[in-house]
């Protein structure tokens, strides 16, 4: 972690003190060094520790960093099968620490920065991606309506709506041609996808994006839904074996390349088959265009990383390895369409 300085503690004490249930000081603020969305914080207070995320500093894209969406999806999931942070207030007004910002509970467990999961046994690793599989298949099955979550985002075309977005993200921030990502867009824009499912979509799953229990191969909570809407359920575990597949270069940590029966990783068959059976739901029927698809969507996102970083306005010190992923996600993604 480091400091506070993304903080100003004399505005935000006062006012947690006066706007969250309990809240007492003395408190201290440290930014979370991990992580490459909204800048995070760890506040320590006399009453507790919490987490305070907000959005960056500086001109933000479009519909980017909507802490308020995270605020409402997790507050809107707790009691539910999909296990989230409890949420206990939002903040919209910009005076306090510059950005609007939301807090919630610091969950007290492990998260895996590396989906090799070298700190576990080859005998442990298998539990830990069933875990996974069966959150997402629990989330994938989750009726938003009774979640209050039915108006969340339009229902169908999720996967036309994605492209469009992220083609004007990826225009928006573009800081050079690349000749993959080019082709890549132009084969997906020409396609269609049977997308009539209404599911929550988490947007970003991750092994860093959720919290395992401290000792056990339980998740305690999902974390990052800035990318959240409703959509197919076959989105985020399609999503997940498509970051699975990148190499391990950079800061980007995929499983092309390792043995993954040695390590105790099920095949992406198997993880794919282990998630369709909690989900309750068929399998894709156009496995290379979902590939492609995710692929092109991970390039557009690292490429709005590296435009921030060159902007100066990227929330993590590993902004810059994440930023050289556009062109090999593109290569990734056009490999798909044509194997």
């Amino acid at each position: 972690m480091t400091g506070s300085s993304l903080v100003d503690l004399d505005r935000l004490v006062p006012y947690l003190e006066a706007n969250l249930d309990g809240f007492r000081s003395p408190a201290t603020a440290r930014k979370f060094s991990k992580g490459q969305s909204n800048p995070t914080f760890l506040v320590e207070a006399a009453s507790g520790r919490y987490v305070l995320r907000r959005k960056p500093s500086g001109t933000l894209l479009k519909s980017a960093h909507a802490v308020e969406r995270e605020y409402r999806v997790m507050k809107a999931l707790a009691g539910t099968p999909v296990p989230v942070p409890k949420v206990f207030h939002l903040c919209e007004d910009t005076s306090v620490v510059g950005t609007a910002f939301f807090v919630m509970e610091f969950l007290d467990g492990r998260i895996f920065w590396d989906p090799a999961l070298p700190e576990l046994q080859s005998n442990e690793r298998r539990d830990y991606y069933a875990e996974m599989a069966r959150v997402l298949g629990e989330l994938a099955r989750l009726d938003v309506d009774e979640a209050e979550l039915g108006d969340y985002g339009r229902h169908g075309g999720y996967v036309e709506r994605q492209i469009s977005r992220w083609v004007q993200q990826y225009r928006a921030s573009e800081t050079e041609k690349v000749k993959d990502m080019e082709a890549l867009i132009a084969w997906l824009t020409s396609r269609t996808i049977a997308d009539d499912g209404v599911s929550l979509v988490h947007g970003d799953v991750r092994f860093d994006n959720v919290v395992f229990h401290a000792s056990e191969p339980r998740i305690i909570g999902m974390l990052d839904w800035e990318l959240s809407t409703l959509g197919t359920p076959l989105v985020d575990i399609t999503y997940l074996c498509t970051m699975l597949r990148l190499p391990r270069i950079a800061r980007v940590k995929g499983l092309a390349g390792l043995d993954r029966d040695g390590l105790g990783i099920p095949s992406e068959e198997a993880f794919l088959a282990d998630f369709l059976s909690h989900s309750g739901i068929g399998g894709p029927v156009d496995w290379p265009f979902w590939i492609a698809f995710h692929a092109f969507r991970f390039a557009a996102i690292t490429q709005g990383v590296k435009k921030r970083r060159i902007d100066g306005n990227a929330s993590s010190s590993e902004a810059e390895g994440v930023g050289d992923m556009v062109s090999l996600a593109a290569r990734l993604g056009l490999d798909a369409t044509t194997g």
